[in-house]
Order: structure tokens, then sequence, then C-alpha cells
């Protein structure tokens, strides 16, 4: 079980968070090949205003790649399997890299962008079909540690595109077209290892029909002893579903029997993109230069930032069985309103007292820990718990869509948010953190050690009044 969460995080959500994280180390490297590549071409000067636009669709496309990657995610796991899924999404991820490593020598920034926007989708279908496969493989009671497994490889990709992209490696201007081509590495790996592992039982058995195959790979994954548990769980389900075919992402908005799992979907995915951790993220180089943290050391010193969120998304992964999922995200929330009161207060004082500058470092650290302690990790791993199997693969594509426009949009607006409420930009995040813990403590049951029948159950009474 452990190996099969590794096979398919290295090709997955690792994808995202390194492919989140790579492109901020190349940014001058970038303007200065999109400049000398449009005076060669048009024997004139960019435009300052054209120059931004051109980094800004760099940037930006990836997270529209994404969301065509979230609206066909589900769809390719109902067809090819989760597993198969995963497999011909790592030829996206190869040819993206192909792409972006032979802008530079043949002088195309117009492969640039289309090797950014493939690796968005790539990123898209990982971040959809990665957690539904371990959703799926996983017993009841390691199944909140093992979907962690989702956020554990996206924040160790976001730290290892730090960490490759400094200037030392594969950040100088000579390497950066190296850098932006690695993500054929982690698609390799997946090709070479996934293969190895079986498809998910449930979707064998539910999906497929396939009993035989489905027993073969429960024997894989939970030993010859205690597969029968599982697999009566999972015939459980089956008649219960009654052989109901998989959803599509419209019909669920319609059935009145998922509305509140839906809604808690949405409000989640939504609330993980405008929680403020952007902001934090946007924040870190001028509150770490206040702290007289000289220029040179600041990517280092972000660093630390990536090896933070690694950190509580493995520590999230080992109280996730015993604390609960309700409690993490809510308490999560419930910080992240604290330290943005903190931090508003800190970043308005930030001159009045030399001792005040650390207290906004110290805070930057304290958000980024709480977000990965409940919001950043978690969020993923119920979407597959609230759904049973005819919904999941749609509920994925509904919360992926959400999560990607909700991405795109602060990306696109968070500057000007920034430039018009300054530091006060963290008012908004203490109201969103509050509201969406206020949500979460009275709809969401908790789903710890349940079947994904019991969690069904669990939301009947929202759904369809208390006297049914």
């Amino acid at each position: 079980l452990f190996l099969a969460v590794c096979a398919v995080g290295i090709g997955g959500t690792f994808q995202y968070g390194y492919n989140v994280s790579i492109i901020n180390a190349p940014t001058q490297h970038i303007h200065k090949f999109l400049n000398e590549t449009w005076t060669s071409r048009y024997h004139k000067e960019l435009n300052p205003d054209l120059l931004t636009f051109l980094w800004s669709v760099i940037a930006s496309v990836f997270s529209l790649g994404g969301l065509c990657g979230a609206l066909i995610g589900g769809s390719m796991a109902i067809r090819l399997g989760r597993k198969g899924a995963l497999l011909m999404n790592n030829i996206i991820a190869i040819l993206a890299s192909i792409l972006m490593g032979i802008s530079f020598p043949t002088g195309l920034f117009e492969l640039l962008i289309a090797g950014r926007f493939l690796i968005g989708i790539n990123s898209g279908i990982g971040l959809c079909v990665q957690p539904l496969y371990i959703g799926e493989v996983a017993p009841k009671h390691l199944r909140g540690a093992m979907a962690m497994g989702s956020s554990i490889f996206l924040t160790g990709g976001i730290l290892t595109g730090q960490i490759i992209g400094l200037r030392e490696l594969l950040g100088g201007e000579m390497y950066w077209p190296l850098l932006l081509s690695s993500s054929c590495f982690p698609a390799f790996a997946q090709l070479l290892f996934l293969p190895w592992f079986p498809e998910s039982p449930r979707y064998l058995l539910i999906d497929r029909g396939d009993e035989l195959s489905c027993a073969k790979a429960l024997k894989r994954f939970h030993g010859s002893s205690e597969y029968r548990r599982e697999m009566e769980d999972i015939q459980r389900e089956c008649f219960a579903l009654d052989g109901e075919k998989p959803k599509k992402p419209w019909q669920l908005f319609s059935d009145r029997g998922v509305r509140w799992q839906l809604i808690t979907v949405i409000v989640m995915n939504m609330g993980q993109q405008l929680s403020g951790i952007n902001a934090i993220y946007f924040y870190a180089t001028y509150i770490f230069k206040q702290a007289g943290i000289s220029a040179e050391k600041i990517p280092y010193v972000t660093l630390g930032t990536g090896a933070c969120e690694c950190l509580t998304a493995l520590t999230c992964g080992l109280l996730i069985d015993y604390v609960g999922r309700r409690s993490l995200v809510i308490g999560g929330y419930l910080l992240m309103t604290l330290w943005s009161i903190v931090l508003t207060f800190s970043l308005t004082y930030q001159d009045l007292y030399l001792w005040v500058p650390y207290v906004s470092m110290t805070s930057v650290f304290a958000f980024i820990l709480s977000f990965g302690l409940g919001p950043g990790g978690i969020t993923n791993t119920l979407t597959a718990e609230l759904f049973i199997q005819s919904s999941r693969p749609a509920a994925y594509m509904i919360g992926g869509t959400i999560s990607w426009i909700s991405f795109f949009t602060i990306g696109m607006l968070f500057p000007f948010i920034v430039n018009g409420l300054k530091q006060y930009c963290f008012v908004v995040s203490l109201l969103e953190c509050s509201l969406i813990a206020a949500f979460i403590f009275f709809v969401l049951p908790e789903t710890k050690n349940k079947s994904f029948l019991e969690i069904k159950k669990e939301f009947h009474k929202l759904n369809f009044g208390r006297n049914t």
C-alpha cells in the first residue's frame, strides 16, 4: 500500500507542486529570452507592457491547462481506469517537457506557452485521479493517512522545485530550459513503477464487474487473510448501487441525495485557494527583507516555507486517523484566522519597533503550518470520502474545476487586491477562514473509520430533512 502511494504520487500531485514551484526561479531569464526572441524576429524592442502580458500568459496558462485536466480527469478515470488514466497522463507530461525544452534553442516562446498549458493539463488530471485511486485502495482505518500521500507528494514537489531552482543547480541562466523540461523525470518514474501495481479494486468490481480481478487486487493490497473484509465492504456498496452507472458532473447538481456533500466540496475547494495562502507567498519576500535578510539569501529562506508545508503534510498524515478530519480542518482554519489578525497588525506597525518584522516572519511560517495541518491536506481527502463509487469521479471533476477557477481568478486579481488593500488584504483572509470554519462545524460530520455507505447515511438527514 505504501509503495502504491509512492508510485501514483510521483507522477500525480508531485508534478503539480513541482511545476507550480519551478516557474519562479527563471523569471528574469525568461524575460530576457522573450526580449531577445522578439528583437531577432521583429527587429525592434519588446514593449514593456507586452512583455508583462506575455509573462503573465506563461505563468497563468498553467492554471487554464489544470482546469481542462480537471474537466477530463474523471472521464479518463471511468474509461481507462484509475491506473490507466495515470499512465496515459505521463505522455502529456513528456510532450510538455519536450516543448518547453526546445523553446530556447528554436527561439519559439510559443512552445513555452504550449508546454506550460500541457503540463497544466497533466497536473489537473493528476490532482483528480490520484486521490481517487488512493481513496479506493485504502482500508478504512488507513484511508486518511494514505490519502494524505497526495498532499505529501504535492508539498514535496514544491520543495523539490525550490531546491532544483536554486541558481547553483538549474536556476542559472544557462540551465532554465532544462529546469522547465525536468518534469519528464517524474513521468518516466511513474511509467516505470506504476504498471507493477493493480488497478483500483472498487473500480474492477463496481465499474467493470470483474470479481476475480478485484479479489486478486485486494490480496495484493491487503494480504490473503485481511482482504475478505474489504471485499464485503465493496460488495455492499455494489449492491446498494444496484448497477447504477458512473454519473456525469451535471447529474450531481440535480441529485438531492448528494446536495450537501457537493456544497461541502465546492466550499472547501474555493476556501483552500482563497484562504490567503497566496497572499502569504506574495508578502513573504517583502517580510523577509524587512527582517533584515539580504536579497541573495531570500531564496534559501523561502526553502523554509516549502519545508514547512512538507513537514505539516507529514504531521497531518500521522494525525488524521487519530484526531479526525473535522477537527483538523476546523482547527487549521481557526489558526489561519488568528495569524491573519497578527499579520494585519504586524504589517501595519512594521516600522514602529525593531522586533515587529520578526513577528511578521514568524506569522508567515505559522500561517503555512496551519494551512498544511488542515485545509491544505484534507480537502482532497474528503472528496473521496463524501461520495460513493458512482458519484466520486464526477465529484472530483467539479471540485477540481472549482479549485482551478479559484486558483486562476486569485492569480489574476490578487495583484490588484494587494495594491488596493495593502496589508489589509489579510482582513479578507480572516473573514473567509472564520466563515469556512463555521460552515464545516455545522455541516461536516466526522468521516474517520467509516465506510462510504455510512458517510452517505450521515448526510441523509441534511439532504432530505430531519424526519426521513
